[in-house]
């Protein structure tokens, strides 16, 4: 019997997933998980022959195609020739043609980094001196735009469809049996088969167009889709799809053989017939042990193929995910299942204190669980107490911290309400009579003046009488399918009065929903966590990159100068750090680069960017120079003239919107 969940319920479920909708969307793009470390020729460097290769090293293995690396003349020609090649470890060397002429060239990466994670970027650097160049390399990534949007909310739903299929069974396992013949349980665990084999599908499309063009065209190139399969992430996904196969055949035995046994009078144990126990005990081991081992082996598609596959101990730390996931799905999961049976079990099957109290225990072991392996994921992950709050990953991992104290203080909550829990079964047992009575009355009862019809002669009024019959028949019809509608409203009123008529059950489903909300929250950001880099590749890469800029802006007794000023525009998105690079800092022409970075490190674009340089010791400008856009973040002006030597102050106007703006300014030594 249908019955719906009331509308403040229903409102603040909508929030709940309006709010996890929008920390989705809002989420910036993925960061790369394999960061650049280092290139030879070095970004922006300016060298005086032409090299006779380019190569770029990462922080871990890439995967690396025939487009992978693109080296631009001025013009935007191609100068590379063949397919990238893998010397050493993590560099990566494409040649480039012979006698290649003075300028400035710009380099474009897009390779696929070992956690499944796309990367791309772009750079320049010169030969000879530097010039003015055409090419305008995009700021967006194939991972960005509609395809990376629909990518990471497939991975958002396999998460979710994960959780609820594995915990929603291991609720009905371990804590409630007769949930198995509970059709909104049934409805449940089924939805998230159905939600994580689609999503699973909607990946394996997604995969090709998403590591390589962006294009949504590309999302049915059969190609494209061969090449995947090819691939650590392909082979994750099939064989995701292989065992969502042998989950199926596990839900079919759950809600079929295993309900069948399960004890309707009884709302917390199995059934204990005569000479049935020991094949009921045997049928349970069967399913808690294959369930256990189809769960570990979709766990484990996640494990074999993101973070947990690459870095430090790869070989603790996938088991460890393994584990850490079943976890989440066994105190999510079952969390979910849980409500939906405080909300839609029937009167006749309430969830009563023990099975309450078993899933409490359950959750208190999932959380310990998750305690340990998630001291270690971050230990792993981070490796430094600064990058908590340094590094995106950091502090997408203290709001994940904060939501699960959150949940644990619910949790709280509600156990201390099923400790005052009275059994619904109390309250079936005193509505019994009351149903009793109501089912005396024969169903589908016409009211007498809707079956009476005018007393004539049979032979005269014979048309009429059998037009009167048909009349009175379909009345009738009506009639009793009216009755039947209101019979199932006031039935289902009736056992709503019945749920909501204990005030401690009625305070538990509160605090379980409750607690549900959070999990949702705390799934999408748990979802972003694994689509951003990792706090220690990160600073890893930052300070590599510190380390050739400095190398740089004074090997070589070039002269050239680096500085770095922090910039708030006051305004959204307004802070960040703006970085002049000039080279090579002397009398004359002069080679400048401008890098805007944002709080994290990460280069973002500006609408506008303005330099002016003066001179007050001998009254000489302001000087200004408007430099050109080359690529994310970067803006570089070649033939800049500095008339003479001194302590020139250098200044810089930022722009992050029509109206907000800032000048910032520092002094650097000409000469």
């Amino acid at each position: 019997m249908t019955q719906t969940i009331a509308p403040r319920v229903r409102t603040l479920v909508l929030l709940i997933l309006a709010v996890a909708g929008a920390l989705l969307a809002g989420a910036a793009p993925a960061s790369a998980h394999a960061a650049l470390t280092g290139s030879d020729p070095a970004q922006g460097a300016v060298v005086d022959t032409a090299p006779p290769q380019l190569s770029l090293t990462f922080s871990e293995p890439v995967a690396v195609g025939d487009d992978s690396v693109r080296v631009l003349d001025p013009k935007g020609e191609r100068v590379d020739k063949g397919d990238p090649a893998n010397p050493s470890g993590t560099t990566y060397s494409v040649r480039l043609v012979s006698g290649l002429p003075d300028g400035t060239y710009t380099v474009a990466y897009q390779v696929v980094s070992a956690d499944s994670h796309p990367v791309a970027g772009a750079f320049t650097f010169s030969i000879g001196a530097p010039s003015e160049t055409t090419v305008a390399v995009s700021a967006q990534g194939s991972d960005e735009g509609l395809v990376g949007w629909l990518y990471g909310f497939g991975r958002y739903v396999s998460y979710a469809g994960f959780v609820v299929l594995a915990g929603g069974a291991c609720f009905v396992l371990a804590c409630w049996a007769p949930g198995a013949r509970v059709r909104a349980v049934q409805r449940l665990v089924v939805s998230g088969w159905l939600a994580l084999t689609a999503a699973t599908l909607g990946l394996l499309m997604l995969r090709g167009s998403y590591t390589t063009s962006g294009r949504i065209g590309d999302v049915f190139d059969l190609e494209l889709l061969g090449d995947v399969l090819q691939t650590k992430t392909g082979a994750a996904l099939v064989s995701r799809l292989l065992l969502l196969a042998a989950a199926a055949l596990f839900i079919a035995v759950l809600f079929g053989a295993y309900a069948r046994t399960a004890d309707a009078g009884d709302p917390d144990r199995a059934a204990e017939s005569d000479g049935g126990e020991p094949d009921k005990r045997d049928l349970t081991f069967g399913l808690a042990l294959g369930g256990t081992v189809v769960a570990a082996g979709l766990a484990a598609s996640w494990a074999m193929s993101e973070h947990a596959s690459q870095g430090l101990q790869a070989g603790v730390a996938m088991p460890v995910d393994v584990v850490h996931l079943l976890a989440v799905a066994a105190w999510l999961g079952g969390l979910t299942a849980l409500l939906v049976a405080l909300y839609r079990a029937p009167v006749e099957t309430p969830v009563g204190r023990d099975a309450v109290r078993r899933f409490s225990r359950l959750a208190f072991g999932s959380v310990v669980t998750l305690a340990v392996t998630g001291v270690y994921q971050s230990w792993r992950q981070l490796g430094s107490w600064s990058a908590f709050t340094d590094t995106r990953y950091g502090q997408l991992l203290l709001v994940k911290i904060a939501l699960v104290a959150v949940m644990v203080a619910v949790a709280f909550l509600s156990r201390r309400w099923t400790q005052r829990l009275a059994d619904a079964r109390v309250s079936a047992a005193a509505e019994g009579t009351e149903r009793a009575e109501e089912e005396k009355q024969p169903a589908g009862t016409v009211p007498a003046e809707a079956s009476e019809t005018p007393k004539t002669s049979e032979a005269s009024k014979a048309p009429e009488a059998s037009k009167a019959e048909n009349d009175a028949a379909g009345q009738d019809s009506v009639r009793a399918a009216q009755l039947a509608r209101q019979r199932a409203a006031a039935e289902a009123a009736r056992q709503k009065r019945l749920r909501d008529a204990d005030p401690n059950r009625f305070g538990l489903r509160r605090s379980v929903l409750a607690e549900a909300g959070v999990a949702v929250v705390l799934l999408a950001v748990t979802t972003v966590l694994t689509q951003t880099e990792p706090g220690r590749t990160e600073q890893d890469a930052r300070a590599a990159a510190a380390t050739s800029s400095s190398a740089s802006a004074t090997g070589q007794g070039s002269g050239a100068v680096s500085l770095t000023m922090p910039f708030d525009t006051g305004g959204k998105n307004g802070k960040g750090v703006v970085s002049i690079d000039l080279d090579p800092a002397q009398a004359g022409a002069n080679a400048l680069h401008v890098y805007v970075e944002g709080p994290d490190g990460t280069p973002v674009d500006v609408p506008e960017v303005k330099i002016a340089l003066t001179l007050a010791a001998q009254d000489i400008g302001p000087l200004p120079v408007a430099p050109d856009r080359i690529a994310t973040g970067h803006w570089s002006a070649s033939g800049v003239q500095i008339p003479m030597t001194g302590d020139w102050k250098v200044e810089v106007t930022v722009r992050t919107s029509d109206i907000d703006q800032v000048t910032v300014s520092k002094n650097a030594q000409i000469g």
